[in-house]
């Protein structure tokens, strides 16, 4: 799984163009209705919205791990494992990685609260539209989705904690706590 992620994670092209048959794949399933040509075109041209948010959020966060694609790669797979980094540039490097994924997600409850809110919405409106097909298939991949998120999201989270606490730990410096 993990040379899986790596090849992944060097190459987002391909992670992308994966997910549009994917995506197209879930929507046939629901609404079989639709010609699978145009669900698959409709999902091309909506996902490129989705590629460039990922592509700017990547620029960013090689960036911070110093530039290139290969060290991203590398503090990457130091924070999945929970090993802090002995170089001071390469510490470095993962505070400054680490300090911006916490700061992009800070809000990622009231996010997660608010999307579940929009699924469990439009759950009703299909409920209300379409037929018990739609609605079941609907309802399943809403809950499963939101499950996935909110479990993949409390694990990142505690990882980067984990790795922030290390940082500091090794610095000396104690962590601040969040005023109430």
């Amino acid at each position: 799984m993990e040379r899986l992620n790596t090849f992944l994670t060097k190459h987002l092209w391909l992670q992308i163009v994966l997910s549009i048959p994917c995506a197209s794949a879930v929507i046939l399933l629901i609404n079989p209705g639709n010609s699978a040509g145009a669900v698959l075109l409709r999902v091309a041209v909506i996902s490129i919205g989705g590629v460039l948010v990922i592509v700017i959020l990547r620029r960013k966060e090689k960036r911070a791990a110093g530039g290139s694609a290969s060290s991203l790669l590398s503090l990457d797979r130091k924070l999945r494992r929970g090993e802090v980094p002995t170089e001071p540039a390469e510490r470095e490097a993962m505070r400054a990685l680490v300090e911006q994924r916490l700061h992009r997600t800070r809000h990622r409850v009231t996010a997660t609260a608010f999307l579940a809110f929009l699924f469990a919405s439009l759950v009703a409106a299909t409920a209300v539209t379409s037929g018990p097909r739609q609605t079941t298939g609907f309802a399943l991949f809403s809950a499963l989705f939101v499950g996935w998120l909110i479990v993949n999201g409390n694990l990142q989270n505690r990882r980067l904690q984990r790795m922030h606490d290390a940082l500091d730990a090794s610095h000396g410096e104690p962590r601040a706590e969040p005023e109430s």
